[in-house]
């Protein structure tokens, strides 16, 4: 009898410590968490009030978000090494088509659609006609959050480049960049907007197989950038650095696309002046920003992460991304109107937009960017026979 009241006791000790600890987990679990950010797109311009706007109105939920900017490029081998090493530091990666098609093609974010549809009701039915297209470049791995009719387009110094010489085709572009050597340049396309929207829009200009292959049906455009990269200097690693050179006088010509065109002459980088000219046969390659959750995150984050991605599909947080015309126009849901914008953004786009641009957009066609796997197939080709010996 003693022996099993003192195992009676022994139990009933260990059930409380079981009873203590399971309660004290589910406490942990329900604190608000700290949330890490991860751009490689230059999103945050757009959302980060956005999502500043989430931890302030769910103070429950959210105790801090961290956001920290890297090179596309880089970031999913880093997310690789930590996923190899059972690690979670980042939680949520914003990003465009570059990094998400990496990312898809080695497997290294959580799959949202369908697998978790009911954390998101309807997010399909949200989006306005274009973004929705963009939406299935993700192929349910992220949920779009801005979009932009992208380009591709040429910008120039109106100071030294006459209306009579803008390039209206390739190749008057290839002879004014023979005649003015080390005054065109354009950024690595595998961490720039301009650069991979210039790469996957001249296959349609240039009349190519087959666009959507650039291995076995971009000949035409693979010669083309052969003979350009003959007097062309660098290939910078990113876009601002091409548009302070354009700006500081160092450059004449770029490639560029809406946003890039309009946000650094905002922000006076590029002098307000210099004008854009498109391909007399030109097809618009839209583009958009992506959120993606990195496999291996916490259940009680996820959660958390769901209802962010949620709120920022809402109208409130998308009239914000019209921000300084940087991602023209930016929001990807349905009526979202300039009007909805902080009256900063509709200054800038009225000053700095440019009327042609919506007979454009409406008289010439609009493709989706290249599929993942073609997408990271072309870049690999281009840093391998492009730009292997110039790019910084």
């Amino acid at each position: 009898m003693a022996f099993q009241a003192r195992l009676s006791v022994k139990l009933a000790a260990v059930c409380v410590a079981v009873g203590a600890a399971f309660a004290s987990y589910a406490a942990r679990a329900a604190d608000p968490v700290s949330i890490n950010i991860v751009d490689v797109a230059g999103n945050l311009q757009l959302t980060q009030k956005g999502f500043e706007a989430f931890k302030t109105k769910y103070p429950a939920l959210v105790s801090n978000i961290t956001f920290t900017n890297a090179p596309a490029p880089q970031l999913p081998g880093k997310i690789k090494a930590m996923q190899a090493a059972g690690r979670s530091d980042i939680d949520l990666v914003v990003t465009g088509t570059d990094a998400l098609a990496a990312g898809i093609q080695q497997g290294l974010w959580e799959k949202l659609l369908p697998d978790q549809s009911k954390a998101f009701p309807g997010v399909l039915d949200k989006y306005a006609p274009g973004p929705r297209k963009m939406q299935d470049i993700a192929q349910g791995y992220g949920l779009e959050v801005t979009y932009m009719p992208a380009g591709p387009l040429l910008e120039y110094n109106p100071a030294k480049v006459t209306d009579t010489d803008v390039p209206k085709t390739p190749d008057q572009l290839l002879a004014w960049c023979k005649a003015h050597p080390n005054k065109l340049i354009y950024a690595r396309p595998a961490n720039s907007g301009p650069g991979r929207t210039f790469l996957m829009g001249l296959p349609y200009v240039l009349g190519d197989k087959d666009p959507t292959d650039p291995i076995n049906g971009w000949d035409k455009t693979w010669a083309f950038l052969k003979q350009l990269n003959d007097c062309i200097p660098y290939y910078p690693g990113g876009t601002s650095a091409v548009m302070k050179e354009l700006g500081e006088g160092t450059r004449d010509m770029t490639v560029t696309v809406t946003g890039w065109d309009i946000n650094p002459r905002a922000l006076g980088i590029v002098p307000a002046e210099f004008k854009v000219a498109a391909f007399d046969n030109m097809t618009w390659v839209n583009d958009a920003h992506y959120m993606v959750i990195p496999k291996g995150v916490p259940k009680e984050k996820l959660d958390v992460l769901y209802k962010l991605m949620n709120f920022m599909l809402e109208p409130a947080q998308q009239a914000l991304t019209y921000d300084d015309g940087y991602f023209y126009p930016g929001p990807a849901v349905k009526d979202v109107p300039l009007s909805m914008a902080p009256a900063k953004s509709q200054e800038v786009i009225q000053k700095f937009g440019r009327p042609e641009y919506a007979k454009l957009l409406a008289d010439r066609p609009h493709v989706l960017p290249l599929n993942a796997q073609a997408m990271v197939a072309a870049f690999q080709k281009w840093d391998r026979e492009i730009g292997a010996q110039k790019t910084k």
